[in-house]
């Protein structure tokens, strides 16, 4: 029988039952099967599936139509308890990951793929929608980069093992992804008995939401997954396509990432809370145009596999700023738009990503370079899009262009 708690009487819990325990242990649960697909993504679709860039392009079209179909959630939540369906989605996540060496074939390949990221993608949509739910708002830049830091410690521990141990005990792809998803699952399931559901003090509106006020957000979300699609992609793409990485020398490179993330994402939290979210994204993105145009130099000046490294971990130090878009909505946010917002952005989010690496896939095989350059067009345009963020966003100052409530009630 499920045990109901208030956020509040949640502060009588011992600490590890509480609602921020729960949201580290599935911070720590989603990047071990997610990561490892990941970091053995382009070796294993290039050596077993003989996939080029075209066809590359098309797995991640497919992998992101869940994310554009998020909105779903919303209809699932009339039924379903968001925290029960994050953990179900886990799982979900857990076991495609698990089985992903078992369909070698380009069609089998997609399947699991679309079923993984069914998992991810509404996992990711009800986590964001719990997180500004039951962290306060100014705690939230700090937890949120905390949070990160704990999913790349996950990763951590999960790519060491796969960079110490791939060579050393001859592992076949079916084994990381086994051992990858399954320890996810487990986590998931551990969660789901050992924490009560936890009642937020606003009631969730279950239906679609699409409100004038929040057009900046929507506006920003559409960028940050149209410029995503390009790094999640195409970086590492070119790092085996380009440079012929193994899979243990990807690893280090993923390695890296965590390492730095673990040390600047807390500090990134702690950054937004005091710079702001204007400032912090401002940054991200001047950061973002800077690299992608030197991707492009890695192609039209030859530079070499050191400065593609270098350019691969900055990218993705850069994009953990992307919290902000978080805290940002959360200080905009209606309490009761939390969950229907956080699927209808997901949905925006990927309504790029549906038809750009396709398209994309299609341009590489043409010029590489010129994707770059693209992508850094793109974070021009989320640049000038952030400098419409207030100093101090709250509803009603959604943008510049509005006036503070005390301002308008004078």
């Amino acid at each position: 029988m499920a045990q109901y708690i208030t956020l509040e009487d949640a502060k009588t819990l011992p600490f590890w039952r509480r609602p921020v325990a729960l949201l580290f242990l599935m911070a720590l649960a989603m990047p071990i099967a997610f990561n490892t697909w990941s970091a053995l993504l382009n070796n294993f679709v290039i050596e077993v599936a003989e996939f080029d860039g075209s066809d590359i392009g098309l797995l991640h079209t497919v992998r992101e139509i869940p994310g554009f179909l998020a909105v779903g959630v919303i209809a699932i939540i009339i039924f379903v308890r968001e925290q029960v369906l994050g953990l179900v989605s886990l799982i979900l996540l857990g076991v495609a990951t698990a089985v992903t060496a078992w369909f070698p074939s380009m069609g089998g390949i997609l399947t699991i793929t679309m079923l993984s990221s069914i998992g991810f993608h509404y996992y990711e949509t009800v986590n964001q929608s719990l997180q500004l739910q039951w962290l306060k708002i100014e705690d939230a830049p700090r937890m949120l980069g905390w949070l990160m830091a704990a999913g790349s410690l996950a990763t951590l521990i999960a790519y060491l093992a796969i960079m110490g141990l791939w060579e050393t005990l001859n592992l076949t792809y079916n084994i990381v992804y086994l051992i990858g998803g399954g320890v996810t699952v487990l986590i998931a399931i551990v969660a789901m008995l050992a924490y009560p559901q936890f009642e937020a003090p606003t009631v969730q509106i279950k239906k679609m939401v699409l409100r004038r006020r929040y057009w900046l957000y929507y506006a920003l979300q559409f960028m940050s997954g149209a410029r995503r699609q390009i790094f999640v992609v195409f970086a590492g793409f070119m790092m085996v396509e380009r440079f012929g990485f193994e899979v243990h020398e990807i690893t280090t490179l993923y390695l890296i990432n965590l390492i730095a993330n673990m040390i600047f994402a807390p500090l990134m939290g702690r950054a937004v809370g005091y710079f702001g979210e204007r400032k912090a994204l401002g940054f991200e993105y001047v950061g973002l145009i800077l690299v992608f145009l030197s991707y492009g130099g890695v192609y039209y000046l030859g530079w070499g596999v050191v400065v593609a490294a270098t350019l691969y971990v900055l990218d993705h130090m850069f994009f953990a700023l992307a919290l902000a878009l978080k805290t940002y909505f959360q200080k905009i946010a209606d309490p009761a738009d939390i969950a229907p917002t956080a699927a209808v952005a997901f949905t925006i989010n990927h309504i790029a990503a549906v038809f750009l690496p396709v398209g994309l896939g299609l341009l590489w095989l043409i010029s590489p370079a010129l994707v770059f350059v693209l992508a850094a067009a793109m974070a021009a345009i989320s640049l000038m899009l952030a400098m419409l963020i207030p100093r101090h966003p709250e509803p009603g100052h959604e943008t510049i262009f509005s006036r503070p409530l005390a301002q308008a009630a004078e």
